[in-house]
């Protein structure tokens, strides 16, 4: 199990017509092959400078391939992501099981 989660900062004001649009356009990445669990999320600490968060889920390594591989995100990251993101940290966690659980 993978979980692949991107913290992020837009170029945009909050709430504004372009945050919404970004934020839609990224909400379509849940419908892609593998993904599970997908989340977006508004960040609410002051501890960092990122505003948003994106997380998901995958089965495994062939599955977490497939998304990143897949034409719908490359043209989310290439018509959107580099466009619109500031600045971002990604982080990719292998779950690891104990006994029948898998604990992140």
């Amino acid at each position: 199990m993978i979980q692949h989660t991107v913290v992020f900062k837009l170029k945009y004001p909050k709430g504004s017509a372009e945050e919404k649009t970004f934020l839609e356009a990224a909400n379509k990445l849940s419908t892609l092959p593998g993904v599970q669990n997908f989340e977006c999320l508004r960040q609410i600490s002051k501890k960092n400078n990122f505003d948003y968060g994106l997380s998901m889920v995958f089965n495994g390594t062939k599955e977490y391939d497939a998304y990143n591989n897949h034409s719908d995100h490359i043209a989310f990251v290439e018509t959107f992501w580099l466009r619109d993101v500031v600045d971002f940290m990604e982080i990719d966690y292998e779950g690891i099981r104990f006994r029948s659980l898998y604990v992140l």
